[in-house]
Parts: C-alpha cells; sequence; structure tokens
C-alpha cells in the first residue's frame, strides 16, 4: 500500500497544479485520486494478473446499446472522511442529527464527528448545496477516503 508521505505529496501536487485527478499504476498496486468540492478522495487496490478482457464488438458489428437508466447519483458531490475512526451523526445521543437528507449546508456547515484515537473531530461540508443522501449510519467505522454524504451543489 502506498505510504502516508506520498499520498500527502500527490495531494499537495494536485492541489498545487490544479489537477482533479490522478492515476498512478505499477506492477503491484493501482492508486486514484479525485479531487472536488474541497474533498480528495483516495482509493488503491492490488493490479489483478489475468488475461486481459475481450473487447471485440458484438455480433453485425453494431456498438453496444448505452444503459437505459442514468446515474441516479450523476451530479452529486461525495463528503468524504478524512480519517480512519467512528462516524457519529450527532453531538451526543439526545441531540439531532448534524445533517438530515434534504438539509441545505454551506462549506462551514459541521455534517457529523469522527472519533480517532479519543478525540472527537467536527467535519465540515466543505461544499454548499443540500444534502441528497447519508452512506453510513451511526457508530459505524469508517475509512479515509470513504464517502460520507452525497451532495447536490448549489
Amino acid at each position: 500500500m502506498i505510504n502516508l508521505d506520498t499520498l500527502k505529496e500527490l495531494v499537495r501536487l494536485m492541489v498545487d497544479n490544479d489537477l482533479s485527478e490522478v492515476e498512478l499504476h505499477d506492477e503491484q498496486e493501482s492508486v486514484s485520486l479525485k479531487r472536488g468540492g474541497g474533498q480528495v478522495v483516495y482509493s488503491a487496490a492490488p493490479v489483478a494478473h489475468h488475461a486481459p478482457a475481450n473487447h471485440a464488438a458484438p455480433a453485425g458489428g453494431a456498438p453496444a446499446p448505452a444503459p437505459a437508466s442514468a446515474d441516479p447519483d450523476a451530479g452529486l458531490v461525495a463528503i468524504s472522511s478524512p480519517m480512519v475512526g467512528t462516524y457519529y451523526s450527532a453531538a451526543s445521543p439526545d441531540s439531532p442529527p448534524f445533517a438530515k437528507p434534504g438539509m441545505q449546508i454551506t462549506g462551514d456547515s459541521v455534517v457529523c464527528i469522527i472519533e480517532a484515537m479519543k478525540v472527537f473531530n467536527e467535519i465540515k461540508a466543505e461544499v454548499s448545496g443540500t444534502i441528497e443522501k447519508i452512506l453510513v449510519k451511526n457508530g459505524e467505522p469508517v475509512e479515509f477516503g470513504q464517502k460520507l454524504f452525497l451532495v447536490r451543489p448549489s
């Protein structure tokens, strides 16, 4: 897995050069970084060693038809976890949640808390819009870069 210093350097280079996406591949690993709405999303996967897929055109030479249904999440921006920890939707069990579907938020809106090593970190939206989906449940562990919310930007 890519080390944290290398990951931080890649993110810095993306910001400095106003890049929205970077993909790196070697014999052992594939890394993809995507940036938008103030968030950086990281995904890494081991490279599969198998025969290449057959990408021949369908019989008759006609192109494959486009999917009938459009992606319902198209145009939505993800708010991702900036750290590994435990997701909390509210400040306490008796408090209302920071964010609910349909709620209007600004870049400074606190949308959740992530507990990491007994420290409770308020997570700000860093994007303005409407919360469309909450992708995690209260008390669930989350990973760095994991999508927490989908927002329709305003």
